[in-house]
């Protein structure tokens, strides 16, 4: 996962002994059929008998291996140790959560990206509530708008709103442009711009669709595929959200306004992974902290060691399975023997999106209710922010807030590499410029970069994946990529511990195939679950990004915001 780019933090939550871990499996789970029993030990000389017993006692506590320590391998570590196994779980990072850790400086707590806790999984909702104790949940109101030239815009877009924002004479041109796209449509509709434009009309493409997903993944949205789009925009018509704008709430089946409150942890999502950790912990598992894994080792077609470093030290275990949340580009190469060349190749040529957080320390006049808003304004690079008291009254301190600033970077780019003192002044500059803040206003600042937090799909990645993903199924079944970046799967929290919850089914004896594993579309704010990234064009082997936008610099993307949300929010987690 994303390392902080300071130092280790001390605890986001209140010492307390951990909470005594149930006996029996949260209700809901699915249970899978057991293994066939061994077959009786046939009548041998004591020593036969004596034998085969120290093989199967060595065998049993031989652990499962855990690569990190985030949502998806801190939830197979739990229902692990429910089981009564002791897994060993290897974090390279000096604290727990992944990207869905909260960051702490100074007393000032950060959610990265930001993470509302709301699932259609039982199963997930249910191991949230066992871990968490309920006080330390809150129920929080939902909000989030598009700030666009000085005014908040609804997000879910509702039409009349957002035409009633852009003014009188600018809703009339977009109307016209709107008529025009339909009479006149651009003949090329297999890119994402051409689809839009051709639905929205040019002006509201422009005002509501391009800047924002370009600022996001990095390329134009002339590159992006149309059939992404069609996923992302199919609840939205234009004539439609006109209409329903003079109908009754009732009369309206707009799915987003189902969400209109959410849970979370009062100090912010990696409370939830610190508790975990502590009962891994206390049910007899281990947690090493930056411990970084190396090698897998292969024999005879399983895994059956791995090694790790740690403080200058390189430590080798037995592991009876290896659960892996690390970016499937460096897992491939921890293998030893190494895969054949095209498994190695296809992991090199994975890629990610990655960003930083400029945490901005303001005067609680300058707060504003939403949990987020985003700027689709083309004369800055900010792309989202995120305002922190929002979430949570416990992540600031009073009289003031902090605003976080998230800008979409690819690592080793201009702005990736900019010194701290430079990007605080550029969040300063920009947040001023934006009518947010006025001078003086920033009493102090912090800068957080979170590498690899989106897995980048190109038109390659999919074989990439797949071509993976069979040679360890052939060669190495016991090694279970879960998670976001362990399955290159732009995908959200719940999804990340649903597919860890059915990998440690699998090793119970299941036979869940966790890459058909999705959450439920209707409950994303969206209107669509926002986890499929658009295909973007090829990155070279270095990494480098197309030309157009000078790799993240300039103009940027868009989370999936549009009319209805069409271009696929990013909701970290």
């Amino acid at each position: 996962m994303g390392a902080p780019a300071f130092s280790s933090s001390p605890s986001l939550r209140p010492h307390a002994q951990p909470a005594a871990l149930a006996d029996q499996r949260p209700p809901g789970l699915p249970i899978g059929p057991r293994p066939t029993p061994p077959p009786a030990l046939p009548r041998t000389p004591i020593w036969g008998p004596l034998t085969c017993f120290l093989d199967m006692a060595e065998q049993q506590e031989t652990p499962v291996v855990i690569a990190g320590a985030g949502p998806g391998g801190l939830t197979a570590a739990y229902l692990l140790t429910k089981q009564g196994q002791h897994p060993l779980v290897l974090e390279a990072d000096d604290q727990v959560g992944g990207i869905s850790r909260t960051v702490e400086r100074d007393g000032w707590r950060f959610d990265l990206g930001g993470h509302r806790f709301f699932t259609k999984v039982p199963e997930v909702e249910t191991l949230w509530h066992e871990i968490l104790p309920e006080g330390d949940f809150m129920l929080r109101p939902r909000m989030s708008r598009i700030y666009y030239r000085g005014k908040f815009i609804d997000y879910p877009l509702r039409a009349m709103n957002a035409l009633r924002n852009l003014g009188f004479i600018e809703a009339v041109l977009c109307g016209f442009s709107y008529i025009w796209a339909r009479v006149r449509p651009p003949k090329d509709q297999n890119n994402y711009e051409g689809w839009l434009v051709a639905r929205f009309g040019w002006r509201l493409y422009r005002h509501f669709f391009k800047t924002y997903t370009e600022k996001v993944w990095g390329v134009p949205v002339s590159d992006m595929p149309a059939d992404w789009a069609a996923q992302r925009v199919k609840n939205l018509d234009l004539r439609k959200a006109v209409i329903n704008a003079f109908l009754p709430k009732h009369g309206q089946t707009d799915i987003t306004t189902l969400i209109e409150e959410f849970q979370y942890p009062k100090y912010g999502p990696g409370m939830m992974w610190e508790i975990c950790a502590d009962k891994v912990k206390a049910a007899g598992g281990t947690v090493e902290m930056q411990a970084r894994l190396t090698t897998i080792h292969v024999e005879h077609g399983r895994a059956t060691k791995v090694s790790y470093e740690q403080g200058g030290t390189t430590h080798t275990v037995p592991a009876a399975h290896v659960i892996s949340t690390m970016p499937m580009r460096e897992l491939v190469h921890t293998i030893d023997p190494p895969p054949p060349a095209e498994v190695l190749a296809a992991a090199d040529d994975l890629h990610y999106r990655d960003y930083l957080t400029v945490a901005l320390v303001v005067p609680q006049s300058r707060s504003f209710p939403d949990n987020w808003i985003y700027i689709h304004a083309t004369d800055v690079e900010v792309g989202r922010i995120q305002n922190y008291g929002s979430w949570s009254p416990y992540l600031v301190k009073d009289g003031r807030t902090c605003l976080g600033l998230e800008y979409f970077v690819f690592e080793g780019d201009a702005m990736w590499n900019m010194a701290d003192d430079d990007l605080i002044a550029l969040g300063s500059k920009e947040l001023i410029h934006l009518g947010l803040a006025a001078e003086g206003d920033v009493e102090r600042g912090y800068v957080v970069r979170v590498q690899k937090a989106y897995p980048y799909y190109d038109f390659a990645y999919k074989d990439n994946v797949d071509t993976i993903r069979k040679w360890i199924e052939a060669e190495a079944p016991n090694i279970h990529p879960v998670g976001r970046n362990g399955m290159h799967k732009y995908n959200n929290q719940d999804h990340s511990m649903y597919t860890a919850l059915l990998t440690v089914e699998n090793i119970d004896g299941a036979d869940h195939d966790v890459w058909t594993v999705n959450v439920e579309e209707e409950y994303h704010e969206s209107g669509s679950t926002g986890r499929d990234a658009p295909v973007l064009p090829r990155r070279d082997s270095q990494g480098q990004g197309p030309d157009h936008l000078g790799q993240g610099q300039g103009q940027g993307h868009e989370h999936g915001h549009g009319l209805a949300q069409p271009t696929g929010t990013l909701d970290p987690g």
